[in-house]
């Protein structure tokens, strides 16, 4: 469990690129990095206006010559102090993401990025291997996937407590834009613009979250080819969908299958995990993320409970409060943070056999994530074709 040891022997210097006063989820990105003092944040461009992003700088605390107008005066002034940060985050509208990340990484920072990465596949596999070149990590904020019971799933799996896998269920639905909400709402119109993010809406917004969720579960699992069907029924939003339907074929000879929607009116949330096996069954949805459903073929559900004894020691590795009490978002958000900064000290450090093993979402998962919507857009603008994986 974390008892609020810190990790780390210091804490690393840390910047941000956006996430200010107008921002949906720069608190969350604050709050998970200092969670643990793994990060002490020194400097950033926090807004596109500068003086609106100096004075929300400042009442973060950050120093006001610390507090930039643009990604590019913060990597160049903080590269010539003796104390300039050592990471970044970027919490900016998609379109952004390439250039800013690849200029992270020639200024020799550490960065973590909201997906999607980018654009691209091209784009992704440049930063990819721009990160290896520069032997600095990329940290993708697929955030729920820090969850421990993700973690226990995994492990459940690994064990063979399924048995082969044959089917996996994912949907990330919820119905908070079941309407136009955009033409009132400012932080919503990039969403639903192509100059912002790029070719889709919920295949990138929405349905990479599950993806890498299952994909974290289940990390055998290649997907050989896909099938998409995307539709825009708020019709201004075309040519970018508010729904669709990916079915998946696993190089095993599993079928996957993905809904992934902003107009399932009623919906919370929405984002659920089935893995069934020919056994037994595991399924984990975040609107009851501190339960874990272990179904076997012939017997009772069990449920498991976060922080219960009976865990693996991985699931139980980041537990943050006793069972019983909820863990969520932010608990989920801090425990990925932990890891990035556990993985860039010892990416600097040169500590190989840390990282052999270390799991957390990197570079090469957001640039599958970049080429599950890329597939699934060629699949959809053919008319629902079946595609390669490519």
């Amino acid at each position: 469990m974390i008892n609020g040891i810190k990790p780390l022997e210091r804490s690393l210097r840390w910047g941000m690129v956006g996430g200010g006063g107008t921002s949906q989820i720069g608190y969350i990105h604050r709050a998970a990095a200092r969670r643990d003092e793994v990060f002490s944040l020194l400097a950033g461009a926090f807004d596109i206006d500068a003086a609106r992003g100096r004075a929300f700088g400042a009442g973060l605390g950050v120093a006001e010559e610390r507090c930039y107008p643009d990604y590019e005066t913060l990597f160049r002034e903080e590269a010539a102090r003796p104390d300039g940060i050592e990471a970044v985050s970027i919490a900016t509208p998609n379109n952004t993401h390439f250039a800013i990340c690849r200029a992270a990484l020639e200024a020799g920072l550490h960065v973590v990025c909201e997906k999607p990465l980018c654009f691209s596949v091209e784009e992704a596999q440049i930063l990819e291997d721009l990160s290896k070149k520069q032997q600095k990590i990329i940290g993708v904020t697929y955030g729920y996937a820090g969850h421990q019971l993700v973690h226990q799933a995994r492990e459940m799996i690994q064990q063979g407590m399924l048995g082969e896998i044959r089917i996996v269920n994912m949907q990330f639905s919820h119905g908070f834009h079941a309407q136009a909400v955009e033409q009132q709402n400012a932080s919503t119109q990039w969403r639903v613009d192509p100059r912002f993010v790029g070719p889709s809406y919920v295949l990138g917004d929405l349905g990479t979250h599950p993806l890498f969720i299952a994909e974290t579960m289940a990390p055998q699992l290649r997907i050989k080819r896909l099938m998409c069907s995307r539709q825009s029924f708020v019709k201004s939003r075309a040519p970018l969908e508010d729904n669709a339907f990916v079915l998946m074929e696993y190089d095993n000879g599993a079928m996957g299958s993905m809904w992934c929607s902003a107009v399932n009116a009623g919906s919370m949330h929405g984002q659920k995990i089935r893995v069934v096996g020919e056994k037994a069954s595991l399924e984990w949805w975040d609107e009851q993320p501190n339960q874990l459903r272990y179904e076997v073929q012939g017997e009772p559900v069990r449920i498991l409970e976060r922080g219960m004894n009976y865990l693996n020691a991985r699931a139980l590795e980041e537990d943050r409060i006793g069972a019983g009490h909820t863990e969520g978002l932010f608990e989920a958000w801090a425990n990925l943070y932990r890891r990035f900064a556990i993985a860039m000290d010892a990416t600097d450090r040169g500590d190989s056999e840390l990282l052999a093993n270390f799991w957390y979402p990197d570079a090469h998962a957001g640039l599958l994530g970049v080429k599950w919507v890329a597939n699934c857009v060629r699949s959809a603008d053919r008319g629902a074709e079946w595609v390669e994986f490519v």
